[in-house]
């Protein structure tokens, strides 16, 4: 079995140098890293990261928990922290909590006697008590929250300007002439969720229209039991009270959304103008194309495993958490699209 003696002694450079490469913990020049690593794939060689971990007390490595892997806006997100601790020589563990409580308390466990230097997490759904979170916290173990920012605790975090990007979305749904807007939230727990809420009322009341109660769907995120919530609103006997457009707050409302109106056999947007937080899959995959507001998930994931490695590292002393919003985009695409033959004419500007 290959030592790191022996990668040395092949790539012609000093012990210390290959183990610089190998953990990224000082910057070597461009030509000897790339020696080192050549060295590395010839012999094969595989560094014990336990054992060193061992020794030094670091084991390099971060731990982050997202609600569903199935769903594109966590790979993304994944991807972005990825990315930010390659650079920095650290390796990353991905778990999926299924949106409980009960998993994610046992992740965050496991990731503890896995030893991680950090934690990136996205709060499961489910009401859960937080103070395993504030356990770990007060054991100097750092944690960045991410996208569902939890209440109550100061945490780092990174998210989407929320309520902006939402009342972009429903803004674009009324120029269009929507009049009924029905919007699709996820549980009212999750403050994410409030504050898109927020947004999408907000946007109404700007273009003279009161929230209508009855018109506002919170549900889980399981894209079934929503699917089955709409066909009841979908229903012929609601046909006089159905709304003229829907905006989602998530992804999987979206797809619970897009199943009820398939089987209802209503038409986007020729009878439902439709448009939804986060992107869903390859865009040509549905059709129509759906308008979408983009939160930018690589970016997410980056600038919460900077400021994490930044506080592994020591570089973030201050005491107060680091709070991160990133604005979101709005694609229009045919899904939203006022067709002439049966447009309302548009909101008069304010």
């Amino acid at each position: 079995m290959p030592s790191i003696k022996k990668v040395a002694e092949l790539a012609g450079v000093s012990v210390g140098t290959v183990s610089h490469v190998i953990t990224g913990s000082v910057n070597v020049s461009e030509p000897l890293r790339l020696k080192v690593q050549a060295a590395i794939r010839e012999l094969n060689y595989h560094p014990n990261h336990v054992a060193r971990s061992l020794k030094t007390s670091k084991t390099r490595t971060l731990g982050i928990i997202v609600p569903d892997l199935t769903i594109s806006f966590y790979p993304q997100i994944i991807r972005g922290a990825e990315t930010a601790a390659r650079k920095k020589g650290y390796s990353l563990i991905a778990v999926n909590s299924d949106d409980e409580g009960e998993r994610q308390r046992e992740l965050l466990s496991l990731l503890r006697s896995q030893r991680v230097e950090g934690i990136l997490l996205v709060i499961a759904a489910a009401p859960i008590p937080l103070s395993q979170l504030t356990r770990i916290l007060d054991d100097d173990i750092p944690v960045v929250c991410l996208d569902r920012i939890p209440e109550r605790i100061p945490v780092d975090s990174v998210c989407v300007e929320d309520a902006e990007a939402a009342e972009m979305g429903v803004t674009h749904l009324l120029s269009q002439g929507a009049r009924r807007i029905a919007i699709v939230t996820g549980p009212l727990n999750l403050k994410n969720e409030r504050r898109r809420l927020q947004g999408c009322t907000q946007a109404l009341r700007k273009a003279g229209i009161p929230p209508d109660p009855e018109l506002i769907w919170s549900a889980n995120l399981r894209p079934e039991d929503i699917a089955n919530d709409c066909r009841r609103h979908f229903s012929p006997d609601a046909r006089n009270l159905r709304p003229d457009a829907i905006f989602c707050t998530n992804g999987q409302s979206a797809l619970g959304v897009l199943r009820a109106l398939r089987d209802c056999k209503i038409r986007t947007p020729e009878d439902i103008a439709f448009a939804t937080f986060d992107e869903l899959t390859v865009d040509d995959l549905f059709s129509p194309a759906l308008t979408t507001v983009v939160q930018p998930a690589f970016e997410i994931g980056y600038r919460a495993t900077e400021i994490l490695l930044d506080r592994i590292e020591g570089i973030a002393t201050q005491a107060e958490s680091i709070t991160v919003r990133l604005p979101a985009s709005l694609r229009i695409r045919a899904s939203s699209k006022r067709l002439e033959a049966n447009a309302k004419p548009p909101l008069p500007s304010a």
